[in-house]
């Protein structure tokens, strides 16, 4: 799904208020400036341990691999920060619903692998 289409799509079932959607939209355009140069990296990186592959270096699928999973964790970071801005500005209606919304579809908010939600812990 093109980007666009996905935040209007979450703009409307969490009912954001013009001021909000400009806001959320900023925050977002932001966060994708942020990351960027960290993608760019990962995906040369992720090339990079192809070839690695390729040729059997184990040292290099090691090294790679290492940095893949720290610059997996950059991108992660920089986009779970925009998504905690977008979310402290939300109406306390419009967290319950992001919430539910996100259990549900992402595992976000949940325990690993959804277990925190299919044996009734909550945690």
């Amino acid at each position: 799904m093109h980007r666009g289409q996905g935040f209007e799509r979450l703009a409307t079932r969490l009912n954001l208020t013009e001021a909000q959607k400009g806001q959320a939209k900023s925050i977002m355009q932001s966060s994708r400036e942020a990351a960027k140069p960290v993608a760019q990296e990962l995906r040369q990186d992720r090339m990079a341990l192809r070839e690695a592959v390729k040729a059997g270096d184990t040292q290099q699928i090691d090294r790679i691999s290492a940095k893949v999973g720290t610059l997996t964790g950059q991108v992660t970071a920089i986009r779970t920060k925009a998504f905690a801005k977008v979310y402290a500005m939300l109406t306390p209606d419009q967290k319950a619903q992001a919430d539910q919304m996100f259990a549900h579809r992402h595992g976000m908010f949940r325990g690993e692998h959804g277990q925190a939600h299919r044996n009734g812990s909550g945690a």
